[in-house]
Parts: structure tokens; sequence; C-alpha cells
């Protein structure tokens, strides 16, 4: 048979598929932080903000679609308090049709446009807290002790217990003979649910927790009056809008490792900045990543070698530590800043050692 000539564009995927399967994105923005002031008065849990506390709180920047790149349809933006016995989160989305029709605790919330919280207190990426809310204010907490890729126990029957939450709605809700302009969600979580998952059982003053959220958006139907999930031509339910605080990079809330900074200040005049060793964190999960999309396929001598590749932080020179044994692999670094060991366990916790 000839010899057939390979066109210059499939010649060129190629070459860049096959280079290293482990090079870090690091042109990803990082995680966005916000300093939560503590409350100055009661606050009142109505879904309407009016609180003096509310007046002087900061917005937080307007939410981005989960992958970072696309201006979301509609806005959202949120505001974040604490108090000794609570932490509270007031969310304004923009929305010219409020609906809801799920109306049974712990259901799966996000079949209708909803509110979420995801809360990992220790930042280990295990142990964390997702909370989800509708127009109707029915509401869906649970617990998962890992991510999704690694494998988690989800524990469904977890309450916060104490939990307060309203919805106040800018129009009128499930009526589609008018245009509405927003709903609101307030919430009050107590600490001492929250702190369920913290290894210090501490208010975390002067400290910070990873924190993020998403606002779930369905295209809708409109069948008789009453709303629902859009369907396709085949009578398939279109994909929903994703629309998150801090930009995961992919389509999946459940990598702890992208989410946001809440620093709690007692003055609310503090600022806060993402401390160094959080960078060497996250290389750490971009390699661990990598590493998981290979389901446990060999590591030939050339990735193993780009997978404990010198790395440039801040300054400073570091070498990752690649290690396997018989209950799996873990993948550490010293830090330079603190001397501190920071490792990653093939089932995604994070450990940092002094």
């Amino acid at each position: 048979m000839p010899k057939t000539k390979l066109p210059a564009y499939f010649v060129l995927f190629v070459v860049l598929t096959l280079q290293s399967f482990f090079t870090l994105i690091v042109a990803q923005e990082p995680p966005r932080s916000y300093v939560a002031q503590k409350a100055n008065d009661v606050i009142h849990i109505d879904g309407k903000a009016t609180e003096a506390t509310w007046q002087t709180a900061q917005f937080t920047s307007k939410f981005i679609d989960i992958e970072g790149v696309k201006t979301p349809k509609y806005d959202t933006r949120m505001k974040m308090s604490w108090d000794d016995s609570n932490l509270y989160f007031y969310v304004e989305m923009n929305e010219p049709h409020v609906w809801g029709t799920l109306k049974e605790r712990d259901t799966v919330i996000f079949y209708n446009n909803d509110f979420e919280v995801f809360i990992d207190p220790d930042g280990d990426t295990h142990n964390y807290l997702e909370f989800e809310m509708n127009a109707l204010n029915t509401v869906w907490d649970l617990w998962l002790t890992k991510p999704y890729r690694n494998g988690p126990k989800v524990i469904d029957g977890w309450d916060i217990h104490g939990l307060k939450s309203a919805v106040h709605i800018n129009g009128t809700l499930n009526n589609a003979n008018d245009s509405d302009t927003s709903w609101s969600v307030e919430i009050a979580m107590p600490w001492k649910a929250l702190l369920e998952a913290d290894k210090t059982n501490e208010v975390p003053s002067g400290k910070f927790w990873r924190i993020n959220f998403s606002r779930v958006n369905w295209d809708f139907d409109l069948i008789d009056g009453r709303y629902s999930r859009k369907k396709d031509a085949e009578g398939k339910y279109l994909r929903e809008y994703n629309w998150v605080w801090s930009p995961q990079g992919v389509i999946n809330m459940h990598e702890p490792e992208h989410w946001g900074y809440v620093y709690f200040s007692e003055n609310g005049n503090e600022t806060f900045e993402i401390p160094q060793e959080e960078k060497l964190k996250w290389r750490l999960y971009a390699v661990a990543r990598k590493l998981w999309s290979t389901k446990n396929a060999p590591i030939s001598k050339k990735q193993m070698q780009e997978i404990t590749a010198e790395w440039e932080v801040d300054g400073e020179i570091v070498k990752p530590v690649f290690e396997q044994h018989s209950t799996g692999w873990n993948l550490s670094v010293v830090s330079p800043f603190t001397n501190k060991t920071l490792s990653v366990s093939e089932d995604g916790k994070f450990i940092s050692k002094e």
C-alpha cells in the first residue's frame, strides 16, 4: 500500500496529546477569598438582610461559570458574617422566573434551581459538608467523608441541627404570568454542627476555612402553568447551569482543593492573604488528580520523572517525593516556608506535619 502523508493538523494534535500527561496547569486562577466580619447586631433570618451587619458587610465578587470562563446569564452575589453562635450567609440571585417544586427535606434539591454551600473546615478535602436549598426553602444537608473521586461514604441522614433559613422573593413564586426580579436567601448555620467536621472544635476567629458556593439554574418548560426542567426533542433533560463563587476549573464541585478561602475577622478591618503553603498544596493536588485519572495504570519511568520534577513557588524551589507502598501512594513536599511536610495520599487526604 502507498504511504499516506498525515495532515499537519493531525500530527500537531498527536504531539500535543502525547506531551506529558502530568503537566501542571499553573495558569488557572487561584481560589477567591473573602473576609467575613463579626456581626455587630442580632441577625434575624428572614431573607431580607436589613440588619446593620449586612449593611456594612461587603458582597463577594459576582459568581462565574463553574469552569471560570463564561459569564452567567443572571447575576449572583453574597455576603457572609458570623458571631459566637452561628455562621451567616446572605445571597441575592437575579431571576425573571422564580419557581420550585420540591418540598421534602433531603430530596435532591438541585433538580430545582437552588443555592448550595460546601464547607471543609480544616482543608484536608475529607469530611466536608454540603447544603442545598430551593426557592420553597426546602433544604438538603449531607456529609461526605471524601470527594466522589476517592470513594466516599455519603451520610444523607446527617442534619445541621439548629439550622435557620429563609427566602425572600422580589416577585411571585411559581407564577408564569409575571416577570420576577430576584430571590434572596438568608441562612444561619450553628457552629456546634459545623465544628463536627473540624479538628480543633473551636470557632475559627482569626483563621480561615475552605468554602465554596454554587447556584444551579435550569432552562424550564411550562406545562399547564407548572414549571419543570426543560427537555430536548428526545425527552432528555437539558444540562443545568452551574454558577459558583470560586471557579473550579472543571464541572465538578467536589474537588475541595479549588474552593475559596473565608477568613473570620473580629473587627472587619483585617485583610487576608492566602498562605504560601496553600500554593504548594494546589500543586500537590494538581499532580494527584493526574494520578487518579490514570486509573492505577503502571507509571512509566518518564512519568515518574515528571511527577517528581522540581517546582518553583514564590521564588523557592521544591522537589516533591513520590512513594508507593502496599496500601497506595503518597506525594509529599517539604515546605521551604515553614519546614512542614505536606502530603496527599492516594485516598486524597491532605496532611501537614511538623
